[in-house]
């Protein structure tokens, strides 16, 4: 079979012997996944009618307003991941809390927990930008047979098993990674199939687009402030294009596949930055890395930070590797 027609699901079961873990339930964890973004994906693409847009009435645990997708989409993933009977646990940047679900024998048996960001970048919905969902998974470190605890999900970066996010934008795309590089599927609208249509996505080493939100500049490190002029200056083959779309799933695709740097430091305003640790900034990392790319808070690698609770912010600067490197430069010489 040509890879170019090979679906989503094909490629799981082609490739379920390279998961570190073969009980088949990462398989079926990633076809859940699947099934709730073809269902989000329905609602978000008719987002433009009255009875969808608009908040929910509701702020998250981040104090942020709830769009009504916002919580259409969280109740979607919930839902459909607890039916199949493979997690024992699920995190939501829309929860305050994590959700323990038991397993279908009642004895807890279910081996895996999620992490997810339902929407990302929703406040985009109303003017038709582009939103995605991000997700990571991890295997629990609490006990089989007991209900999971917080520790099963204040784990480092670098123990997830899988991460992913969809997109859904101008066409409808799922890239995900299980530590055996990062491969993009589209989905074909017409018939509801999701197919490879970027095997072995990598990030160019260098880049020339930098994305940020410049109208934060005063707010910036001095390092993050000399790397933005860094970029603007005219010497080799700089200037680059500053290319910011404020919605993270997007800004990464598009410089996973041009070659760009995405940053949102910490400011004066948000003095541990702005991003979720375990919601958003693992699982990118984790697909940088897998892409050979790179991220990082400025000075540590992200997956190597030791969470520490729940809805944690840190700094975010991701993507191809030499750009994050002179970036970092730039932070430890300011």
């Amino acid at each position: 079979m040509s890879k170019k027609n090979q679906t989503l699901g094909e490629f799981i079961i082609e490739n379920q012997s390279s998961f570190k873990y073969t009980s088949g339930e990462l398989s079926r964890l990633i076809n859940s996944i699947r099934l709730a973004a073809k269902v989000v994906n329905h609602e978000v693409n008719k987002a433009g009618l009255v009875d969808i847009i608009g908040t929910a009435g509701d702020t998250n645990i981040q104090g942020e307003d709830q769009q009504k997708l916002d919580v259409y989409a969280n109740d979607k993933f919930i839902q459909t991941m607890t039916k199949r009977n493979i997690v024992c646990g699920i995190a939501s940047e829309e929860e305050d809390d994590f959700i323990s679900i038991n397993s279908q024998d009642e004895n807890h048996q279910n081996k895996y927990i999620v992490l997810i960001d339902p929407l990302d970048g929703s406040s985009n919905i109303d003017v038709n930008v582009s939103v995605g969902t991000i997700f990571s998974i991890y295997r629990r470190v609490t006990p089989v047979g007991t209900p999971v605890t917080i520790e099963d999900f204040l784990q480092k970066g670098n123990q997830q098993v899988a991460a992913g996010y969809v997109v859904y934008g101008t066409s409808t795309m799922l890239v995900y990674t299980t530590g055996h590089g990062v491969n993009g599927f589209t989905l074909n609208p017409a018939i509801g199939t999701f197919y490879l249509s970027h095997p072995d996505m990598q990030f160019p080493e260098d880049g020339k687009i930098y994305s940020v939100n410049e109208g934060n500049y005063i707010h910036f490190p001095q390092g993050i402030k000399n790397y933005i002029k860094y970029c603007q200056q005219e010497e080799g083959d700089r200037p680059y294009t500053s290319r910011y779309i404020g919605s993270l799933v997007s800004d990464f695709h598009r410089n996973m596949i041009k070659g760009g740097i995405y940053m949102y430091p910490k400011s004066s305003m948000n003095s541990n930055g702005k991003l979720r640790l375990l919601y958003e900034c693992n699982p990118m990392a984790f697909l940088a890395e897998q892409a050979n790319g790179k991220a990082s808070d400025g000075f540590t690698r992200i997956m190597d930070i030791k969470p520490t609770e729940l809805h944690q912010r840190v700094p975010f600067i991701c993507g191809s590797k030499n750009m994050v490197s002179k970036a970092e430069e730039f932070m430890r010489n300011a």
